[in-house]
């Protein structure tokens, strides 16, 4: 068993958890981006082509407790339209993961998410536009590729749960669930197509252990926050994504 650990930096695995536990404690309270402001740290400390694994492996291992905690807030009718198509969309972009370059869909979806800033006027407006829920078919299609490929992307919905009236709990608890399983066809692809090796399993499983701690730490901090709070949060985790997604695309052309 130990032998497993012997390539292993036990400071790393510290710096994980710790990251874990920050990052999606203010996750939970933001309605997502935990995986998203994770990535430029661990490209820079472990490697760009480890990173998107290592994040899908942590943040589906702490779904579950998040799930349980927000339950009866599960808006499953969002479910069954987005879950599908986005499972669909990650054994898809699993396949090509080592190939593929999406640094110019990178920028425009960073740009979107900078747009919510002024969409919302800072928390101002509960609505900038109608969505439907047909809008979750193609939108998990695209959003589980994007996310596959590179480790997050839950920010990108935000706009459209808060425009179809979903907000704090039921917002969280939703994307949770939907998460959950995009994690089942993430996690699967990636074992299958051998990009998965132990030492990733190893990092991840210790993302994940932190990451639950945050969520059980973002969910006593979610209780008490008022819903305009919540929003306005919500755009600026939304805008803070958008950025470092902008400079991560970049940076990559």
């Amino acid at each position: 068993m130990f032998e497993l650990f012997e390539n292993i930096d036990i400071i790393y695995l510290v710096i994980i958890f710790i990251a874990g536990l920050i990052s999606f404690s203010i996750s939970t309270i933001s309605g997502g981006g935990g995986a998203l402001m994770l990535i430029p740290f661990f490209n820079f400390i472990i490697g760009t082509t480890k990173t998107a694994p290592i994040i899908n492996l942590g943040a589906f291992i702490s779904r579950p407790s998040r799930i349980i905690i927000f339950w009866k807030n599960i808006v499953w009718k969002v479910f069954w339209y987005y879950v599908p198509p986005a499972m669909l969309g990650a054994v898809i972009a699993a396949y090509f993961f080592s190939s593929f370059k999406i640094a110019w869909l990178q920028i425009i979806v960073a740009l979107f998410l900078i747009s919510t800033f002024f969409q919302y006027r800072f928390g101002k407006k509960e609505r900038s536009f109608t969505v439907k829920l047909w809008y979750f078919i193609p939108l998990g299609f695209l959003v589980s590729i994007i996310g596959t490929f590179t480790g997050g992307m839950g920010p990108v919905l935000n706009p459209f749960y808060l425009n179809a009236g979903i907000t704090k709990e039921e917002l969280v608890g939703t994307k949770a669930a939907n998460s959950f399983f995009l994690g089942i066809a993430q996690i699967s692809s990636y074992t299958f197509f051998g990009l998965l090796t132990t030492e990733l399993w190893i990092y991840g499983i210790t993302l994940g252990i932190g990451a639950t701690f945050g969520n059980l730490i973002g969910k006593k901090l979610l209780s008490k926050m008022k819903n305009s709070t919540f929003r306005k949060l919500v755009i600026f985790i939304m805008v803070i994504s958008g950025v470092l997604l902008l400079i991560k695309a970049i940076s990559t052309i």
